[in-house]
């Protein structure tokens, strides 16, 4: 089937509109009308072919939300008019003992949502921005929330679950001081989940005009990192920090802040680099350094349900279709309070 959908012939080209090509759904598939789809800063990264192996015509978005319109013979556990998702993750090798964890976004053979192999034409996914997209059973996600809230839940398929698995794996909950570097798509989300868990929430931002945002975010504290006075108030204080910050930048100055024991997890994918740390920082107080990617489907279909139940949803922006590239300058200037969604009704001609 045939449907309408933008992305990009090339690198240096913007955004535009495509007609692509949809499988019909197989005994095991769901199809899904999109309603509405995410922007996530990797759909810059990878449309830009910043981060390398990028395959054109690239139509970005993994944050995808709508409802199912029909599904194969075998499926069960989806029927027509469902809510549903779909994130990062559009296939995996299904045996291997990631897969067999639930860990499928550890998979070495993991299927993006958009720009992996498949042998769907043109030989490679195409993602969310447009206007359906049919997906394996067993990668579809059952959404709990409200209709009303659906545009605000399509940050959850990739800002929510890269937030919240570091969160759960390094089990932040009561008593447990917490720091967010970063208050944009994944920082936001981080201090809601952070929050919510019970832990005290500290955020780090580099912007003086942040502090009320990140306050109403959740944050019970709001630090400005280069304020060296406000830093070093919170010397040696945290258990666990995350940091979303999308940039290279120091990360010494935030080792100085974790206990002894305590861990800094890395969800920010910046295109270069972070400048070189001093290890000592680390070795003196058994300090980590650690990272995060995503999360598995049933730990994404977890998240849903923690955010149903505690009422979270992103801070959203609508766009139509058009606005992509728009919106794309304005994200490389951090204007954007906090996720760009795409309305993918406005791709109908």
């Amino acid at each position: 089937m045939t449907i309408q959908a933008y992305g990009a012939q090339a690198a240096d080209q913007p955004l535009q509109p495509l007609a692509i090509t949809r499988r019909a759904p197989g005994a095991h598939d769901v199809q899904i009308a999109i309603a509405y789809c995410g922007v996530c800063h990797s759909d810059i990264h990878q449309v830009r072919s910043e981060w390398a192996g990028t395959l054109f015509p690239c139509v970005p978005g993994h944050e995808i939300v709508g409802r199912v319109a029909a599904v194969g013979a075998q499926v069960s556990g989806f029927a027509p008019g469902d809510l549903v998702g779909v994130g990062c993750i559009v296939d995996s090798c299904r045996h291997c003992a990631d897969c067999g964890d639930g860990l499928e976004n550890y998979c070495d053979h993991m299927i993006g949502t958009y720009n992996g192999p498949t042998p769907d034409a043109p030989g490679h996914t195409l993602g969310g921005y447009s206007q359906q997209i049919v997906v394996h059973e067993r990668y579809v996600l059952r959404v709990r929330h409200p209709a009303a809230q659906l545009n605000a839940v399509a940050p959850l398929l990739c800002a929510g679950i890269t937030t919240y698995s570091p969160l759960r794996h390094w089990k932040v909950g009561l008593g447990h001081k917490v720091g967010v570097v970063g208050i944009g798509g994944l920082g936001h989300m981080g201090i809601k989940l952070a929050r919510a868990m019970g832990a005290h929430v500290v955020a780090f931002t580099t912007s003086e005009s942040k502090r009320d945002a990140a306050r109403a975010l959740g944050a019970h504290e709001v630090v400005v990192s280069r304020n060296r006075g406000e830093m070093k108030a919170h010397a040696a204080s945290l258990d666990f920090i995350l940091n979303t910050v999308a940039a290279p930048h120091d990360l010494d100055p935030f080792f100085a802040l974790l206990r002894r024991d305590g861990t800094m997890a890395l969800v920010g994918a910046p295109a270069s680099p972070h400048p070189p740390s001093n290890v000592f920082s680390l070795i003196m107080k058994r300090r980590s350094l650690a990272g995060s990617l995503i999360g598995g489907i049933p730990e994404t279909q977890e998240m849903l349900d923690f955010c149903a139940e505690h009422g979270i949803v992103a801070d959203v922006e609508m766009i139509r279709a058009d606005e992509i590239n728009a919106a794309y300058e304005r994200m490389l200037k951090g204007d954007v309070k906090y996720r760009f969604v795409i309305d993918c009704a406005s791709l109908a001609p």
